[in-house]
C-alpha cells in the first residue's frame, strides 16, 4: 500500500540524519582525537626522562658509595665519540655501576665544570647536569644537600 502525502514525507525525513546530528557526531569526534593526542608522549621524551631518572640514581648510588668509603668519586660524561657514554672515577672495582645509556644518541654536559663531584663529603656544592637526546633536554641537580633529581622538565632546550 503506497503511502501518500504526509506519510511519504515523514519517511524521506527519517532516512537521513539531522545537521544537528551529524554535527555533534563530528564535535564528539574532533574532542576524541584532541584528547588521544594529549595522552599520548612522545618517545624521545619518555626514553629522556627514564635516561635523567636513571643517571640520578646513579650519581646518588655512587655518592652514598663515596661517602661510605671515604674516596673522592667524581662522575664525567664521555667524549662525543665515547662509545660508553659515562663513567665514574674512584670507585673501588668491586662496584661496577652502568657506563652506558639506555639510548646511544643520549648526550650529556656538566654545566658549569666538566665533572660531578659526588663525595666524599656530606656536603657537595651545587651541581648540574643537562642531557640532551635530540631536540629535547632535561636537567638534573642537586644543591648539595637533597638527592640529584630533575629540575627542568622535558622539553625543548
Amino acid at each position: 500500500m503506497p503511502m501518500s502525502g504526509r506519510g511519504s514525507e515523514r519517511a524521506a525525513r527519517s532516512a537521513g540524519f539531522t545537521l544537528i546530528e551529524l554535527l555533534v557526531v563530528v564535535a564528539i569526534i574532533a574532542m576524541t582525537a584532541g584528547l588521544v593526542s594529549v595522552a599520548l608522549r612522545d618517545g624521545t621524551s619518555l626514553q629522556l626522562e627514564r635516561e635523567a631518572q636513571r643517571l640520578a640514581l646513579l650519581l646518588e648510588t655512587a655518592r652514598a658509595e663515596s661517602r661510605a668509603s671515604g674516596m673522592p668519586v667524581w662522575w664525567q660524561p664521555g667524549d662525543e665519540g665515547d662509545a660508553a657514554g659515562f663513567r665514574f672515577v674512584g670507585l673501588p672495582p668491586s662496584l661496577a655501576l652502568p657506563t652506558a645509556w639506555l639510548d646511544a644518541d643520549t648526550r650529556a654536559e656538566v654545566l658549569d665544570g666538566n665533572a660531578v663531584s659526588l663525595g666524599p663529603e656530606a656536603l657537595i656544592g651545587p651541581q648540574r647536569v643537562a642531557l640532551r637526546l635530540g631536540e629535547q633536554r632535561v636537567v638534573i641537580a642537586t644543591d648539595g644537600l637533597v638527592p640529584f633529581d630533575t629540575v627542568v622538565g622535558v622539553g625543548q632546550p
